[in-house]
């Protein structure tokens, strides 16, 4: 078996309890001992990893043992042919481990008359002009600070270039369609979490293999694409850590890091699986991380919307379940509160209303503020629906008698029976009559309530703004309702975690609720949709979505004591 001070050193490490691994580096580990460092024909290029790692720690910053680790297999070769063993490599780690700054130093050591070979081009790709630039600033950065880099490096705004080889470096972002024809040795994929499908890879590894020992390395944490590329990366990962193909099949080097499982994130000691810079002991940069990611688990005890970005992104587990209710079902029956009518008249409110669809549901309701509290009263929230659309899905003109067979539909929503009880009323209409929504507020108004304006979505206000202005209300459309989710989630998600959301006895509006579905998209925001489409209606909870919008204009108090207090004034 052969082996090299540096890979003997991070094993050991493991082996005698000084660090802790997950499952996948055991596995690499394991895999390596087994079926690499058993070869007869392989050898590591130490003059390579020797020079690399003094050049790193000389112009960028010192090595840490899991960075030599994998140095020692990026310069692992065939005795017969010098050949790379590993041409790929997968660096998948917690964000903040250190992967582009290893990647820094590495890519300009390639380029460098140290690694030696001409023309060794090296691009770095990635979704965002921002993130494709992370790398080569730290590398234009390194050459602008030290006058002896300058001698050997010219560095542009956009490309590096070693004096001597004449190989560059580049940034790239993902437009595929623009990069036909490079010739690089290496390619940097960065942040491949975002990555939708292969069509990037596909286009920059087309121009490989036309300058010796060409390289790609994947790195990243994981994101919230999912059957993306990232997921099919760590499939082929996992298969070659299984053993189910060979090295000579499959030449990626898989080096994996994050916790096994959930309950981890809440052992700091665990925490080095999913991030090896807390391998003890700590670097100072390592203690400063480590302390900026214990204050963000902490916040999660008052805050829990940061919870799938934390366990995400610094634990790099993926929550598998991304797409979620709103809120646990016990937090959507504590919206089961009381409230006093007489107090909430003398506030100000939000006329709030979801008219998506003109066929089916339509949910009115009042919105106010109290003591941080957004309350939606039973009185003062009402729905309409279409009866062919309840007759349809609901059963809502089948006998009560009859509902028992497999055909019930009346379970999704016992419509009948909160239009018994005042919770809704079903029109005997085709579509919606827009006349009878306004004059719901109408009434509201009437009654004494102060609405301070109407909002809604802007997809129907084309057809209601001009009956509410003919009204004489205020009118605020949400042109991009997606946006205001995203934006909105995280207070929308306090609110129920702790209680702040009162319905009163409102089931449907409970069943409005616990129908929505949680979206997460590739940039971490969330989104509200349907669990299913037809027959769990959301429409309340988008009203209420709506008003929580519109309630920063509305003041947390109470406006007939200011007017008391300014007739007791003597002027």
């Amino acid at each position: 078996m052969i082996t090299y001070n540096y890979v003997e050193e991070y094993i050991s490490m493991w082996r005698n309890g000084d660090i802790i691994l997950n499952k996948e580096r055991i596995m690499l580990i394991e895999w390596l001992e087994a079926d690499i460092l058993t070869m007869d024909n392989v050898y590591f290029d130490s003059k390579h990893i020797e020079q690399f790692i003094q050049f790193a720690e000389k112009w960028y910053f010192d090595l840490e043992p899991f960075q030599t680790f994998i140095t020692c297999f990026i310069f692992l070769r065939y005795k017969d042919t010098d050949d790379l063993v590993f041409d790929e490599f997968f660096i998948y780690m917690a964000r903040g481990a250190g992967k582009n700054g290893f990647i820094s130093a590495l890519v300009n050591y390639l380029i460098s008359e140290l690694h030696g070979i001409k023309f060794y081009n090296v691009s770095i790709v990635a979704n965002s002009e921002k993130q494709a630039k992370t790398s080569f600033a730290e590398v234009y950065n390194a050459i602008d600070m030290n006058d002896d880099l300058k001698s050997y490096f010219k560095h542009q705004k956009a490309v590096i270039e070693s004096v001597d080889t004449k190989a560059i470096f580049q940034f790239h972002t993902s437009n595929a369609s623009t990069k036909d024809g490079l010739r690089d040795g290496c390619v940097i994929y960065d942040e491949v979490h975002e990555y939708e499908n292969n069509d990037v890879v596909d286009v920059f590894s087309g121009g490989l293999g036309k300058v010796r020992d060409s390289r790609e390395f994947f790195i990243g944490t994981d994101g919230f694409v999912r059957d993306g590329f990232i997921d099919r990366l760590k499939e082929r990962a996992m298969s070659i850590l299984k053993r189910e193909v060979s090295v000579k099949e499959d030449s990626l080097f898989p080096f994996m890091c994050c916790i096994d499982d959930e309950e981890e994130m809440h052992n700091p000691d665990m925490w080095q699986k999913a991030n090896p810079q807390f391998h003890p002991p700590l670097s100072n940069y390592a203690k400063t991380l480590f302390k900026k990611v214990l204050k963000q688990y902490k916040k999660l005890e008052n805050d829990s919307s940061g919870y799938e970005n934390f366990i995400t992104k610094r634990m790099n587990l993926p929550k598998v379940d991304l797409e979620k209710s709103v809120a646990a079902w016990e937090k959507i029956k504590a919206t089961n509160q009381g409230y006093d009518l007489s107090e909430l008249k003398k506030r100000e409110c939000i006329g709030s209303v979801d008219y998506a669809a003109i066929r089916d549901f339509v949910a009115c309701g009042l919105l106010f503020l109290k003591n941080d509290n957004y309350i939606i009263p039973r009185e003062l929230s009402y729905s309409f629906v279409c009866k062919p659309f309840a007759d349809k899905h609901y059963g809502y003109s089948t006998p009560k008698a009859e509902g028992n067979n497999k055909k019930d539909h009346r379970k999704f929503a016992p419509i009948r029976e909160w239009e018994e009880d005042g919770l809704l009323k079903v029109l005997d209409k085709d579509s919606m009559d827009p006349y009878i929504v306004v004059g719901w507020f109408v009434n509201r108004r009437n009654e004494g309530w102060n609405i301070k304006k109407i909002i809604g979505d802007s997809f129907r206000m084309e057809i209601l703004r001009p009956l509410f202005e003919a009204e004489g209300f205020e009118v605020e459309t949400i042109r991009n309702p997606d946006a205001a989710s995203a934006l909105l989630s995280p207070k929308i998600d306090l609110a129920f975690d702790e209680e702040r959301v009162i319905f009163g006895e409102n089931p449907i509006m409970r069943w409005y609720t616990n129908n929505v579905l949680v979206v997460i998209d590739n940039k971490g925001n969330k989104l509200y949709r349907k669990k299913e489409p037809v027959k769990r209606k959301t429409d309340g909870f988008m009203m209420f979505l709506y008003g929580v919008w519109a309630s920063r204009d509305l003041e947390d108090y109470d406006f007939t004591d200011a007017l008391d207090a300014l007739d007791a004034l003597n002027f």
